[in-house]
């Protein structure tokens, strides 16, 4: 029996077109073609909770999935808007439901959020392009999900937000500089999530792409000299996408095989699959 998984995005449906505009795909899509790859008897459905009267599952619906993947988004949780608000109360449903659950930054701050911890706009700024030196510390070099990832390593990651306090029954497994957590495991009674700050389901393209997208604001903020070295970066990340053995490339911008390998960028979300989303399958009576 095909794994049944539910990818729940983040956006707004006016994001979901601006994202769909610049990298060819809304979050939603690209991060089920990804678990697609990475699990060949996937079926993946698309939940979008920020639209008004959108049909959402409860927690007996949740229930027939296997599991369940939070994207990215451009809102920020201490807005708390009804968009918002919908996202927290499904995330609650899907703690309730059991069913083993991913988050991918804004996965992070809103199940989060759900399970009683804090989100702020990060002190330190905008954490773009890639996440660096991300440290596992004592319980995240012997968890799971980071099996197979260095004691430090980078990964893409563009967010502004972090999470200030974390929920109760939250282990942290990861930190870097910019934020304290990169990377944790959340449970609330019965349901799991494990979740990260950054982005493992990205491509070097999409990074790209959303520098794009972000444009001015990237030469504002000092991460660019001006809009043309902006579209260099682009153009290598680019080249990079196609060609990850281009040396040269790879070296001018410190990428390493932990970026550079899809594979290993993914391994995150290809244990969860592995360890939680499979195993809990057999265990819940859907093998």
């Amino acid at each position: 029996m095909s794994l049944r998984l539910l990818v729940i995005e983040g956006n707004t449906a006016a994001d979901r077109a601006r994202h769909a505009a610049g990298r060819g795909a809304t979050p939603s899509e690209a991060y089920a073609e990804v678990l697609r790859e990475l699990a060949p008897d996937a079926v993946c459905d698309i939940a979008f909770p920020a639209d008004p009267g959108a049909n959402l599952p409860d927690a007996g619906g949740l229930e027939g999935y296997d599991g369940v993947a939070l994207t990215g988004s451009s809102l920020n949780l201490y807005d708390m808007t009804p968009e918002i608000r919908s996202q927290i109360d499904l995330a609650r449903q899907v703690f309730a439901s059991g069913t083993p659950v991913f988050g991918s930054c804004w996965g992070l701050q809103v199940l989060t959020t759900a399970a009683g911890g804090v989100v702020r706009k990060n002190p330190k700024g905008r954490e773009m392009g890639f996440a660096r030196k991300i440290t596992a510390n004592e319980a995240g070099r012997t968890h799971p999900m980071l099996a197979g990832r260095p004691i430090a390593f980078d990964a893409p990651a563009v967010h502004q937000d972090e999470v200030e306090t974390m929920a109760p029954g939250t282990t942290l497994l990861a930190s870097n500089g910019m934020s304290a957590v990169q990377a944790a495991e959340i449970r609330v009674g019965q349901g799991i999530a494990w979740a990260v700050q950054y982005h493992p389901e990205f491509s070097l393209a999409e990074v790209a792409a959303i520098g794009g997208a972000l444009g001015p604001r990237l030469v504002d903020e000092g991460f660019f000299e001006d809009m043309e070295a902006l579209a260099r970066w682009r153009s290598d990340l680019d080249a990079l996408n196609v060609d990850p053995a281009n040396t040269p490339v790879a070296w001018r911008h410190g990428l390493d095989v932990e970026l550079l390998d899809t594979g290993r960028r993914r391994t995150e979300i290809a244990n969860w699959l592995s360890a939680m989303v499979r195993p809990k399958k057999s265990l819940r009576g859907r093998a």
